[in-house]
């Protein structure tokens, strides 16, 4: 049996028909940038996400940055950020001037550690932005807390949580402003590269609005030096039917993940994702983590199962950040997860029958490696 790391079979053979319909009506109406698709999916999200106001741009990495710029941040300001991240959050932060001061993750749940934020602090620092990594909530009553209490602005990074809550309410609704992406692996993924924003603030608001569309409100005339950031017209309309069964599919992550609980539990060095009080967890990435990970991968590629690391390297160890002078060792929980993580397949449609084969192959590598290390420890 094969069985992919990622598949969108699951989700997009359902609602075929309904998107072949949006693409005609799209390819008939011969509006392509800016136009009735975009609004209603605007509206749309920012329903769902308890937002005043949803912005579509690009994708993730530019929904970070104009989030970033829209406040005014920019050189010789300072940005917490998680140290274990994918480095396009790093990256919005050094596109404005900023730096991206990493702070290292609860080893248990990979996001950043509330309680070590306070001594990353200084008089350069101007935001927090956490990250909802692999589908679970920060900590973020504790998060705004200490934003309040210093005077500091606040950007989530909610490209893998689109649904996820902390305290009942939905993450990219608790930050001044929110980015998420919808690249097609996300839990709500367009069919091309996209992102949004979310803010309660009609000021931002209205300044990103005018910041992905060369800076202007109207047309030809510019109020700032602003960017070509826009959602497409096409994968808004997309976005649309695919939002309506978001609910959904992340209900059935959910199932998936509890099977793989229930039956990993207790394999060889196995650790599972666990997930915080008072977080839910939408498992864009269930993660596990193994000191034998490199070989267990292999393992299961052998077998026709794919995987994949997330991530590898750690940004502080990226050639591209060289130039902030960090060193193997400066972040050693971030490194330690880069070391031992590895993601198992996850996607709705994924049946029981390759769940079960994946457990499978993983128990079979661990009773493997046990029955060798007997057989050698006995010579």
């Amino acid at each position: 049996m094969k069985i992919p790391f990622v598949s969108f079979e699951g989700m997009h053979q359902p609602i075929r028909s309904e998107m072949l319909k949006a693409f005609e009506e799209f390819y008939d109406k011969g509006w392509f940038v800016l136009g009735d698709a975009v609004k209603e999916f605007e509206k749309n999200y920012a329903a769902f996400n308890q937002a005043p106001h949803a912005i579509g741009v690009s994708n993730g990495l530019d929904a970070l940055f104009l989030s970033l710029k829209a406040l005014g941040i920019g050189e010789g300001d300072e940005v917490i950020v998680p140290s274990n991240t994918y480095i396009a959050s790093w990256l919005a932060i050094s596109y404005t001037g900023a730096k991206p001061v990493p702070v290292e993750p609860d080893i248990n749940t990979y996001n950043i550690d509330v309680s070590k934020i306070k001594d990353a602090l200084t008089s350069r620092t101007k935001a927090i932005m956490p990250v909802h990594l692999y589908g679970q909530a920060c900590q973020m009553d504790t998060i705004m807390q200490l934003a309040q209490t210093y005077n500091l602005y606040v950007i989530e990074d909610n490209a893998q949580a689109q649904g996820a809550m902390y305290n009942n309410k939905v993450t990219g609704s608790f930050g001044d402003v929110n980015a998420t992406s919808f690249y097609p692996g996300k839990n709500l993924g367009a069919l091309g590269d996209a992102g949004a924003i979310t803010t309660g603030s009609d000021t931002i608001a209205e300044k990103i609005i005018a910041l992905r569309n060369y800076g202007s409100h109207k047309k030809y005339y510019n109020e700032y030096i602003g960017y070509n950031m826009r959602l497409d017209e096409m994968q808004a309309a997309f976005l649309n039917i695919k939002l309506q069964h978001l609910q959904l599919w992340n209900k059935e992550r959910n199932i998936i993940a509890d099977i793989y609980n229930d039956m990993l539990n207790n394999v060889g060095d196995l650790i599972l994702p666990l997930t915080a009080n008072n977080a839910t967890h939408v498992y864009h990435l269930y993660v596990i983590r193994t000191k034998q990970r490199d070989s267990l991968q292999q393992y299961l590629a052998e077998n026709n199962i794919g995987s994949l690391i997330h991530y590898p390297v750690p940004p502080h160890l990226q050639n591209a950040y060289k130039g902030l002078n960090y060193k193997k060792g400066d972040f050693p929980i971030a490194e330690e997860i880069a070391n031992t993580c590895l993601s198992l397949p996850m996607w709705p449609g994924l049946t029981k029958a390759m769940i079960l084969e994946v457990v499978r192959m993983i128990k079979t590598f661990f009773n493997e490696k046990e029955i060798n290390s007997s057989i050698y420890s006995s010579k």
